[in-house]
């Protein structure tokens, strides 16, 4: 049986009822016969669940693992088969949420201060640009 040594989604969004997961190099590794394998992102990097059912559905993506010149190539339905990926994927799932399934305040609170921030920096672009473009319109509209 593999096991999962770390899984940290790189990067994550809910689009409708799908949670989409996206993994890269140093965020996920598993252990076989005590020895760690890697995962490297040359084949499938996403795992895509369904927030109703809690499935996951995208079964035939295929993770590489490696360790030096040695690869493990999985298809996710293997992956789940094997290891102990299960329990991983219901701590990311479930992180961010209250025993209701609701998102924490402190989630959203967060969410809102990073909105802010990329809103604000947006604008700093913006404001660069009209100087750029010697648009005194726009440039004026900005700072106001």
């Amino acid at each position: 049986m593999l096991h999962v040594q770390l899984m940290k989604p790189f990067y994550s969004k809910l689009e409708g009822q799908k949670m989409k997961l996206v993994f890269a190099y140093q965020y996920f590794s598993i252990k076989k016969d005590d020895e760690l394998f890697h995962f490297i992102p040359v084949e499938g990097k996403e795992i895509i669940v369904n927030m109703n059912t809690y499935q996951v559905e995208n079964l035939s993506e295929v993770f590489v693992f490696q360790k030096g010149n040695r690869f493990i190539r999985l298809p996710l339905y293997q992956l789940l088969l094997v290891s102990d990926i299960h329990m991983h994927l219901q701590t990311i799932l479930k992180h961010g949420e209250d025993d209701n399934g609701e998102i924490t305040s402190d989630v959203k609170e967060e969410a809102k201060e990073f909105i802010s921030l990329l809103e604000e920096a947006n604008r700093s672009r913006m404001i660069d640009y009209a100087l750029l473009m010697r648009d005194e319109s726009l440039f004026n509209r900005l700072i106001d």
